[in-house]
């Protein structure tokens, strides 16, 4: 009886032999012989990689397979990840409430500028350029914005800057409330800005016109204002507009201003003294603490057994000054003033020998060479120098140094706080606090932000921009809270509160670890902040078609996201304000 042709199929059987697993794949037809039904072995497949066999298999089964390029092409592809970081964030703190509670062009605009900032800080022309490589401009009444609409926006963000600042303070201040405050300087690049001007520049840049910004934070260093001064402005005198802010704007009656020695000085101190509900801590300069100890009221033989002491003085009557004395930070200054000691010697030494050997002569000429010496790492001071017409000669002056050396590590916090309020080592642990907000302007001026170089000609654009970019730093602070744990950061925060704190700050384990390391406990990689959101950006849209013509419809896939880049995401989700 002949053979009826049948369908071919593969047959994949597992056996066990010796306590291993081998599994087969056979090619087979099966086909009816008069009323029997028999199997054909066509080949064997075991050898073939299982998705091949997998193809095989479905093919069998009737399916057609074509190119993928056949079937669908790529038109566009835009980063993604980071932004919908950035705006699941701005979603999560409520920030377009922040900024006005209708929607509306300019709102929509702002928020584009903030999450760029935070993303690819640029100039207004080149963020119109850059946000089309994003998902970000499909935000609504954004991707057709123009640079003067962008101007426009700042316009319109500058005019509601003290509303938004109400709503931050109403957040985040409230009454007793320890309030961070200092001041920094970006150089500009320009002249015409009545802003700008030439005073103490923090940038390094000399020559530069500059403009001074005033920054206040909580106690965690979550900033809530900013101010703008002309760039000659000195530091004392912005502090008291800013606590006239606090109370009549902001309706913080009730409040500890923390200011580090340049910005609280004595003449403010005298202005702020008597004011109801207003504290303050800082720190003396190292004059007065050199006078403290000339009059014996400062006696360093109380630190021989703890490195904290509170005393009192007439010169300082309704205060507390709380004395401190880091050992480690003696040693490195120690150490960094004789290095700067030893290289002015080698300075003067060159000088010398040129003058003993003829080819220098003339007390001026002598002067000036060794003027520029001496003065390279400004220790001046501690060198005593005798310039003749055919002769130099210098040596240290000893009793500077060690009065100098006397103080190395010892510094003296000066508050008006009482003492049931706030104990000696809280009120060091708060003055310490500064350092979020000297954090707070390392993000704005250079790691991520780059509030500077400023371009801008008109006072109002500065203005608008220093805000601005105040505003993307508060999002930033709070995607760096949630993200602790992915970043090298410190997870363990409540230390911070029982930690001794006049010694160095010490990171937990688990940060050493992380950063020792440069991997996290699951052995994934730890990040900066840059750094995860360059890995988040690396999560792609695809605007795809098939290719049948120009008006085919279009659809999106996006790229899968990694275990990291979802816990990342969800850590954005779950963010609290």
């Amino acid at each position: 009886m002949p053979k009826r042709t049948g369908s071919a199929h593969v047959v994949t059987t597992t056996r066990k032999y010796k306590g291993r697993v081998y599994r087969t794949h056979l090619l087979r037809r099966s086909y009816r012989e008069g009323k029997s039904v028999k199997n054909e072995t066509l080949g064997n497949l075991s050898h073939l990689p299982e998705p091949v066999i997998e193809l095989v298999r479905r093919s069998l089964k009737g399916e057609q397979f074509v190119s993928v390029t056949e079937r669908f092409e790529i038109t566009a592809s835009r980063a993604h990840g980071h932004v919908q970081a950035v705006l699941a964030a701005l979603e999560q703190i409520g920030f377009a409430a922040l900024l006005g509670s209708k929607p509306s062009r300019e709102r929509s605009l702002v928020l584009a500028m903030v999450a760029a900032r935070i993303l690819a800080p640029r100039t207004k022309l080149a963020t119109t350029r850059w946000w089309h490589t994003t998902t970000l401009a499909e935000a609504p009444g954004v991707g057709d914005a123009s640079e003067a609409d962008l101007y426009a926006a700042m316009d319109w963000l500058l005019e509601r800057q003290p509303g938004i600042e109400r709503k931050l303070a109403d957040r985040h201040l409230h009454a007793d409330s320890l309030v961070l405050y200092d001041l920094s300087s970006s150089y500009f690049e320009g002249t015409t800005c009545p802003l700008a001007k030439r005073g103490y520049s923090r940038d390094g840049k000399k020559g530069k016109l500059q403009v001074n910004y005033g920054l206040l934070t909580d106690a965690r260093g979550c900033p809530v204002a900013v101010s703008v001064y002309a760039g000659n402005t000195a530091d004392p005198t912005t502090l008291l507009p800013e606590i006239d802010r606090l109370r009549s704007a902001f309706d913080v009656q009730q409040c500890v201003v923390v200011g580090d020695r340049g910005m609280i000085s004595s003449k403010a101190i005298e202005q702020l003294r008597g004011q109801p509900g207003l504290d303050w801590i800082t720190a003396l300069k190292s004059v007065s603490v050199r006078a403290l100890l000339q009059q014996g009221a400062l006696q360093f033989d109380l630190f021989d057994e703890r490195n904290l002491f509170e005393l009192t003085h007439p010169d300082y009557p309704g205060e507390r000054l709380i004395a401190c004395r880091n050992v480690q930070l003696a040693k490195l200054r120690a150490h960094k003033r004789e290095a700067l000691l030893v290289a002015t010697e080698r300075n003067l030494e060159k000088v010398r020998s040129s003058v003993a050997a003829g080819r220098l002569r003339g007390q001026d000429a002598i002067g000036v060479r060794v003027g520029k010496g001496v003065n390279q790492y400004k220790v001046a001071k501690h060198f005593e120098l005798d310039i003749q017409d055919n002769s130099f000669a210098f040596w240290r002056k000893r009793q500077s140094i060690d009065a100098e050396a006397a103080l190395d590590g010892v510094y003296l916090i000066r508050t008006s706080v009482p003492d049931e309020q706030m104990d000696s080592a809280e009120c060091v642990r708060r003055y310490k606090s500064l350092a979020q907000v000297e954090r707070a302007f390392r993000s704005l001026k250079t790691i991520d932000l780059k509030v500077r170089p400023i371009h801008h000609r008109l006072e109002r654009r500065v203005r608008a921009h220093i805000f601005l970019c105040m505003l993307a730093y508060y999002v930033e602070w709070h995607m760096r809270e949630a993200w602790r744990e992915l970043l090298f950061a410190d997870e363990d925060q409540d230390a911070k509160r029982t930690r001794d704190p006049v010694a160095p700050a010490q990171r937990s384990e688990a940060a050493q670890r992380k950063a020792q390391t440069r991997t996290l406990d699951d052995g994934t990689n730890a990040h900066s902040f840059c750094t995860l959101l360059a890995e988040l950006g690396t999560i792609v849209r695809n605007t795809c078609r098939i290719p049948q013509g120009e008006d085919t419809p279009t659809f999106q896939i996006t790229t899968t996201a990694t275990p990291k880049q979802q816990r990342a995401l969800q850590l954005i989700r779950n963010m609290p304000l």
